[in-house]
C-alpha cells in the first residue's frame, strides 16, 4: 500500500480552522485599534483629550446621567488650566460636546481590552492556539493595557497643578507611537496567520520591508510632534518654508536639541525632509524586489506600498496648504495608519507564515 507524504508545512484541515478564526478575532482587534487613533485623533484636534479629569476604567464607562451628574464632572473641568485660559466661559452644553469625544475614546480602548484578554482566554482554553505562536498572543492584552496606562499618563500631563493648556506633545508623540506599536505587533501576528502562494522572498528584501516600517513609525512620531506643537498650522506653503527651501532660524532655541521638539519651524521641516526619504526609500525598494522577485506577490505589494505613501504626501501637502482643518487632520492620519499597516503585511508576507506545529498522532487521526 502507497503512502502519501504529508507537506508538515502546510497547516491540516484543524489548524487551518483555528488559524482563520484566531485571524479573524485579530483583524477585530486591529480594526478597533485603528478606530482608536482616528477618534483620539478626532479628540485632539476637538481640543477634548482633558475633559474628563478622572480615570475610572471600571466605573467610567457609564457618562454622567441627570443634570447633577453633569454639573459635577463639568466643575471638575473647570479646574484645570484648560478651562481658565482657553476656555473660561464654556457653557454645559459645550462641555458635553468635547467630553463625549473622550468618552468615546475610552469607550473605544476598554472595548478592544476585553476583546483581546477574552478572545485569548477563548482560544487557550478551547486549545486552538498553536506553541508556535502561543507567545505572541499572549502580548496582544498586555500590550494594550501598557497601552491604556500611558494613555493616562499623557493624559495627565494636562491635569492637576499643571500650567499646560492641553497635553505634553512629548507624552502625545508617545502615546501615539505606543499605539502604532500595538497595530504593528497585531497586523504582524495576523498576517503570520495567512496562507501565502509565494515563497518568502529572500533576507536582502525581507530586512528592507522591515525598514520601511520603521520609516513609517518615525514618520508618524514626527507628525505626531508636528500635531502636538499645532505647528500644521503655520509655514502653509509648499514646497518652500517660510519662501525658502531650507528656511532660516531651524537652530535658533537653546539648547540646540529643544528645536527638534518644541520649535514648530524645525519640527515641520524635520517631518517634510523625512517624508521624502521615506518616499525615496519606498522607490528604491520598489526596484529592488521588481528585479529580485519579479512577478511574484512580493513585487505587486512593493508597488503598492509605493502609491500609498505617494498618496499620503499628497494629502499631507494638501493638509499643510489648507491648514490643517480638523477633516483633513484625520484623513491624514488615518491614510497614515493604512500606509502602517499595508507596510507591516507586505513585510510580514516576505517572511511568511509561522511554522506549522506538529499534531499530535491523536489530533492526526481525528483528521
Amino acid at each position: 500500500m502507497t503512502m502519501t507524504a504529508i507537506d508538515e508545512t502546510v497547516p491540516n484541515a484543524r489548524q487551518a480552522r483555528n488559524r482563520k478564526m484566531i485571524q479573524i478575532w485579530l483583524y477585530a482587534v486591529l480594526i478597533l485599534c485603528l478606530a482608536i487613533v482616528i477618534v483620539g485623533g478626532a479628540t485632539r484636534l476637538t481640543g477634548s483629550g482633558l475633559s474628563i479629569t478622572e480615570w475610572k476604567p471600571v466605573h467610567g464607562v457609564i457618562p454622567p446621567i441627570g443634570e447633577a451628574e453633569w454639573q459635577d464632572e463639568f466643575e471638575k473641568y473647570q479646574q484645570i488650566a484648560q478651562y481658565k485660559v482657553v476656555n473660561q466661559g464654556m457653557t454645559l452644553s459645550q462641555f458635553k460636546g468635547i467630553f463625549w469625544w473622550e468618552w468615546a475614546h475610552r469607550l473605544l480602548a476598554r472595548l478592544v481590552g476585553v476583546i483581546a484578554l477574552f478572545g485569548l482566554i477563548w482560544f487557550w482554553a478551547t486549545k486552538r492556539i498553536e506553541k508556535t505562536f502561543l507567545p505572541q498572543l499572549i502580548a496582544v492584552p498586555v500590550i494594550i493595557a501598557i497601552q491604556g496606562a500611558i494613555g493616562w499618563w499623557m493624559v495627565a500631563s494636562g491635569l492637576g497643578a499643571s500650567d499646560l493648556t492641553s497635553v505634553s506633545q512629548y507624552r502625545l508623540a508617545i502615546h501615539l507611537v505606543t499605539a502604532c506599536i500595538v497595530v504593528i505587533f497585531v497586523t504582524y501576528v495576523s498576517r503570520g496567520l495567512a496562507d501565502y502562494s509565494d515563497k518568502p522572498a529572500n533576507r536582502s528584501i525581507q530586512k528592507f520591508a522591515g525598514w520601511l516600517v520603521v520609516m513609517v513609525l518615525v514618520q508618524i512620531y514626527l507628525g505626531a510632534l508636528v500635531a502636538g506643537l499645532h505647528a500644521g498650522k503655520v509655514y502653509n506653503t509648499w514646497p518652500l518654508m517660510d519662501g525658502q527651501l531650507v528656511p532660516e532660524g531651524l537652530l535658533a532655541d537653546q539648547p540646540t536639541w529643544r528645536n527638534f521638539f518644541e520649535n514648530r519651524l524645525t519640527v515641520q521641516f524635520v517631518h517634510r525632509c523625512f517624508a521624502y526619504l521615506l518616499l525615496l526609500a519606498a522607490l528604491v525598494h520598489a526596484l529592488k524586489v521588481e528585479k529580485l522577485a519579479s512577478g511574484t506577490t512580493h513585487a505587486r505589494r512593493a508597488m503598492l506600498l509605493l502609491l500609498a505613501i505617494v498618496v499620503q504626501a499628497i494629502f499631507g501637502i494638501i493638509t499643510l496648504l489648507l491648514e490643517a482643518p480638523i477633516s483633513w487632520g484625520l484623513i491624514h492620519q488615518g491614510v497614515a495608519l493604512l500606509v502602517l499597516v499595508f507596510a507591516v503585511a507586505h513585510w510580514r508576507a516576505t517572511k511568511g507564515a509561522y511554522p506549522v506545529e506538529k499534531p499530535s498522532k491523536k489530533l492526526s487521526d481525528e483528521n
